[in-house]
């Protein structure tokens, strides 16, 4: 009885899974966030040379210039540069004399004749201070928010340069019907979340003004900005590309010369 008991619910069992197999199953809940998070917008940029095929392209020294005053006059109050030494500058077209006013801007922690800390002018072989102190600091100032430090930012994200562009480009008031948005976050659907604590930081045509001319616009401002965070994250981009230009010379030419002197030395060979 036993026996007979075990294998009805055995039975049982296996019948259950096998009309779970074969019915269908219920289509999954789309998600709004996937539907409504965008790639990020491709963009043509001088550092990737020619048809933006990362080759043979240069940094425009101007726009690298205009992109730090847009940091410094912006992006500067939030967000650190901190791997970045003011003396890196010079990379960007600045003189000597203009670096140390640059840094002299700057406040950085150093130790006095006591012992004491205190702080002292910035000079060229310092970094860029942070922004506050610790995360604690920043979380207290941003409403729980944590501004990330941005000198590798374009390394950090996929397709970082275009992303960067289009996040700063991105913000929207029109949120679309049926997305939960709180009231301290903004619309942003280059964001991952697409909810993004950061108010928009390129909020108006004029907010900066270029000494150089250039068109004062929201749109100029991220693609210059973006372009100087391209250059923190990789100083070296331009010689990088010229060590490999330069070696692939090298390997055309000894291939070249490779295949003439294995026709030099198998000719007798062949012909015997």
């Amino acid at each position: 009885m036993i026996r007979l008991g075990a294998l009805a619910v055995g039975l049982l069992f296996v019948l259950n899974v096998l009309w779970g197999a074969v019915q269908p199953r219920e289509a999954e809940a789309p998600n709004m966030a996937e539907e409504l998070h965008k790639h990020p917008k491709q963009m043509v940029w001088a550092h990737n040379g020619p048809g933006n095929l990362g080759i043979f392209g240069t940094f425009d020294r101007a726009q690298l210039q205009r992109g730090f005053q847009v940091y410094k006059e912006v992006c500067s109050a939030c967000h650190s540069i901190n791997r970045v030494a003011f003396r890196d500058l010079a990379d960007l077209g600045y003189t000597e004399a203009q670096i140390k006013t640059i840094a002299a801007e700057y406040e950085v922690a150093t130790i006095d004749s006591n012992g004491e800390p205190t702080t002292r002018k910035a000079t060229g072989a310092d970094k860029f201070p942070l922004v506050y102190a610790n995360e604690a600091a920043a979380r207290a100032a941003q409403n729980g928010a944590n501004p990330p430090d941005l000198s590798l930012m374009t390394k950090a994200r996929h397709d970082g340069v275009n992303y960067v562009y289009s996040l700063l480009t991105g913000y929207s008031d029109d949120v679309p019907k049926g997305w939960n948005k709180p009231e301290t976050s903004y619309y942003n659907p280059y964001f991952h979340s697409i909810n993004i604590a950061m108010p928009p930081p390129l909020a108006a045509d004029g907010q900066v003004t270029y000494a150089d001319g250039t068109a004062a616009t929201t749109d100029q401002y991220a693609k210059d900005v973006t372009a100087f965070l391209t250059w923190t994250a990789e100083p070296k981009l331009e010689n990088r590309k010229e060590t490999g230009v330069a070696v692939i010379l090298f390997l055309i030419i000894m291939t070249g010369l490779g295949y003439l002197s294995y026709r030099k030395v198998w000719a007798d060979v062949k012909k015997a």
